[in-house]
Order: C-alpha cells, then structure tokens, then sequence
C-alpha cells in the first residue's frame, strides 16, 4: 500500500489483508447464496475504508499523518457512521444497478469497516481503537504489517466462497485466521518471557519491556527494554528452543542533554515532543547522525537500530520551522537476506 511518500505501506496493514479480512467477515454473516457477490465487495471495501485517513496531510507540517493516520476513523465508535458512510456511497454508485438493497449494502460494510480497527490493533504500530474516550494507541504486536502465512490462506478461501458460493469457505478463512493470530500470541508471550530473562541476566530492572514480530513472519521477535537511562534492543528466535540475537544499547532522548542549542519554544522542540507521543516515548539520537532522532521500535533487521523511519533537526532553522520527516525504505532490500537468515536460523 503505497500513499504520497509511501510510509503507509510500512505503517499500516496492507490493504489486501484489510479488505480480505472485511469480506470474509460479511461472507461468513449472509443469509442467503444470492448475497455472496454483494457480501464480498461491501465487505472488502469496508475493510479498506477506514484508511482514507492516510490522506489527511499538510503540506507544511510533516507529522500531521502521523497524528490522524489510525486515528478516529479506525475507532470502534466511529465503525457505525463509517459503515453508514461506505454503503450509501457503494449503493449509490453500483448497488442500484445490481439491485443490492440498501440495508444489506450498509450493512455488510459496516461489518466489513468493524473489522479494520481491530486487526490493526494486532500489528505493533497502534491504533485508536478508543477513541473519543482515550487517545492511547492500542497495539497487541501479535503479527507483523505483512505476513504473508496469515494472509494468502485467507485469500484462497475467500476465493473459494465467491466461486463456490458456499459461507463454509469464509468461515474456513476467518478460523484459519483466529488459529493464527492465537499462535501469534503464545509466540509473543514466548518471546516476552526471554526478553524479561536477557535483561535479568543483564542485572537490569527494566521500567518497560516490549517484543515485536519481525517483518513478514511471528518466529524472530524484536525486544526491546527500557532502563531509567538506556533502551536495550536485541531479537529472539521462538522455535522449539530459543535462540537469542544479541543486540545494541542507545541512551534514551533527553531534549534539553542532546540539543542545547534548541530553543524548547520552538516549533522543531514541540516536534520532537509529538514525535515522542507517538513512539511511546521510544525514542533515541541516531548514533551515527547527531541532528536525526529515531523511533527505536522499528527496524528490518530486528537487533539494530537502523530504524524505519525519524525527524531530523536543522540548527540553523527559524522558530517556527517544523522537523523534517524521514522514511528508510531501502533497508528492505538491503537486509532482506539478513533477516531472511536470523528466521532460518542460519549460524
């Protein structure tokens, strides 16, 4: 999923899985075979809908995505007017023509929308699943954006059900992805359990410790620990014994220490600040680019700290002046072979 720069692709569940999840859902819930066809698009596209909020931009302010992208259109409030919302668009623009009723067209997009919020919560980047009543981004970090072992199974069935016309092939989908994300957490609690005992054996007390799939699979977990002055960061191999990919320590952010020169009234310092918000505080200096502040959570390689994406600060930059947003997409393509080595567990 590719949006302006493309950071969406890393950030949000990719669409396929999105609307494939949406359409196995209203498959599953039809009543009758003649619904299939109508079931199966409402409900892909339900499963899309929610991020159209990936438009919301600014052309001065680089992190206003950052702010509203799995924002309120991903909340569970919000899944009645966003279902409302996709169906009488759907029925008004192909749903007359087939002669869909406009009950049934809202109705499986709404059941189609509901399922969005949710799966994205499963992956690591968070969403406001809560929102108007909290604004915390909830994130269970169960699967990875993509992976593919949880999404091409799905397809085929839904497949199957739209040829077939038979509900037992959606309801084969959706088992097969409870099956999965069921596995996806007791690898996560695995993997859990080892970081707590890196950091004990260490002789740290850690005030948070994280575990996140690596990209495309739940077998390599990134962990990460926080100390009062420190991040620790490293990767586990969950298979039948552990194996554990030791990583780098970075010294956590602290504004005032690692830019004195910033002036904290700033528009760059109240940058960093809504940054900050959203990694959950994960943040660190780039050891090898003194002005660049990355989000420690991410990364290809799940022990380093070669991060996805960052802000960079400019000295010389007027008060008012934003951060400069930085994505690192080559780093797919440069360490797909190291990553594709710690999951097969190659010495």
């Amino acid at each position: 999923m590719r949006f302006g720069d493309g950071v969406c692709f890393i950030q949000s569940m990719d669409l396929i899985t999105q609307g494939i999840v949406g359409a196995a859902m209203a498959q599953a819930t039809r009543r009758q075979r003649a619904q299939v066809a109508a079931a199966t698009a409402c409900g892909f596209i339900g499963g899309l809908a929610p991020d159209i909020d990936a438009l919301i931009r600014s052309p001065t302010d680089p992190l206003v995505f950052l702010e509203f992208h799995r924002h309120f259109t991903h909340a569970l409030a919000f899944v009645p007017i966003g279902g409302l919302v996709c169906g009488a668009f759907l029925h008004l623009t192909v749903g007359r023509r087939w002669q869909w009723a406009f009950w049934q067209t809202v109705l499986f997009c709404t059941i189609g929308y509901a399922t969005h919020g949710l799966l994205d919560a499963m992956t690591s980047y968070g969403t406001s699943l809560f929102w108007p009543l909290s604004d915390v981004r909830v994130s269970w970090s169960l699967i990875s954006i993509i992976d593919p072992l949880f999404t091409l199974p799905a397809i085929g069935l839904v497949i199957l059900c739209l040829v077939q016309r038979q509900a037992s092939y959606a309801r084969a989908a959706l088992l097969w992805m409870v099956v999965y994300l069921c596995t996806a957490a007791f690898q996560h609690n695995r993997a859990l359990d080892v970081a707590r005992g890196i950091a004990a054996e260490r002789g740290h007390a850690p005030i948070r410790v994280e575990v996140k799939p690596s990209f495309g699979n739940i077998l390599v977990w990134r962990t990460i620990y926080e100390t009062d002055e420190a991040f620790y960061v490293d990767a586990v191999r969950a298979a039948l014994t552990h194996r554990v990919f030791e990583g780098v320590a970075t010294r956590k952010l602290v504004r005032e220490d690692d830019f004195p020169w910033l002036d904290p009234g700033s528009q760059q310092a109240r940058d960093i600040e809504r940054f900050r918000f959203f990694s959950r505080g994960y943040i660190a200096r780039d050891p090898d680019r003194p002005n660049r502040i990355i989000d420690i959570r991410y990364a290809f390689v799940p022990n380093t700290l070669n991060a996805l994406w960052s802000v960079e600060v400019a000295p010389d930059a007027p008060s008012d002046a934003h951060v400069t947003y930085l994505t690192h997409r080559d780093q797919a393509r440069a360490n797909l072979g190291q990553l594709w080595r710690m999951i097969a567990n190659d010495p």
